[in-house]
């Protein structure tokens, strides 16, 4: 029996998993996690067949060694047409990588919990967003950082009332500022550890929603693999 293709993620913090995605990528790829704490980025030639960049509390200007590297392997993954998914960082780093700008810590754009969004034209079409831009509802988001500009030539596929840029696409990469991996437990973990509070207003907020987000999120995870499988 052949092997199920390979997806390498790169994983920036602890608290910052893959969550919900991993039992769902995992249905169709393989999956090889580098805790970037601890390994070094791989190289180009021992990623596999896809490459997922996952999100963490650090900017893109931190003083990270590891930062610079994952944009060169970034760049030269989308060169050769490796299918790529950024989640919240590693949408910026995508972003960055490929040309385009980071605002840090705007007056406007920060968000918290379930966001609205508004997917604009090619959204429908678009191979791992589709069913989740036709799907609609919120989605989770946890982000002080926005990508203020786009790569030339990407494409805008989704925005929301503060924040432009909530996805994109150039070529094979695939950026989305949201969080389509975390669980409404995950958003209130990260909500209660910046907010220093036992709170469980975060948990109430998205577990309102999860019956809508969970299925958009799960489509989009369904839909990164189903591209990395066609192209492996």
């Amino acid at each position: 029996m052949a092997k199920k293709p390979r997806i390498t993620v790169l994983q920036p913090e602890a608290d910052v998993p893959l969550e919900r995605f991993d039992a769902w990528l995992r249905e169709d790829v393989r999956l090889t996690v580098i805790d970037l704490a601890t390994k070094d980025v791989p190289n180009l030639e021992t990623i596999g067949d896809g490459l997922l960049v996952l999100g963490g509390r650090m900017s893109v200007e931190s003083d990270h060694r590891w930062i610079s590297q994952v944009e060169d392997l970034i760049a030269d993954a989308h060169a050769i047409d490796v299918p790529i998914l950024g989640i919240c960082l590693g949408h910026q780093l995508a972003a960055r990588a490929l040309g385009g700008t980071v605002a840090l810590a705007p007056d406007e754009g920060s968000e918290e919990g379930p966001v609205e969004l508004e997917w604009l034209a090619g959204a429908v079409d678009d191979p791992v967003l589709g069913e989740a831009a036709r799907h609609g509802g919120p989605m989770p988001a946890s982000h002080h950082d926005v990508v203020s500009e786009l790569p030339e030539g990407a494409v805008e596929l989704a925005r929301s009332s503060t924040c432009p840029n909530q996805a994109f696409r150039l070529g094979s990469v695939v950026g989305v500022q949201f969080h389509p991996e975390a669980s409404p437990e995950l958003m209130q973990y990260w909500w209660a550890q910046e907010h220093k509070s036992r709170a469980t207003t975060m948990l109430d907020r998205m577990r309102a929603v999860d019956h809508l987000v969970e299925p958009a999120s799960r489509s989009i995870a369904r839909g990164f693999t189903q591209q990395v499988v066609a192209n492996a």
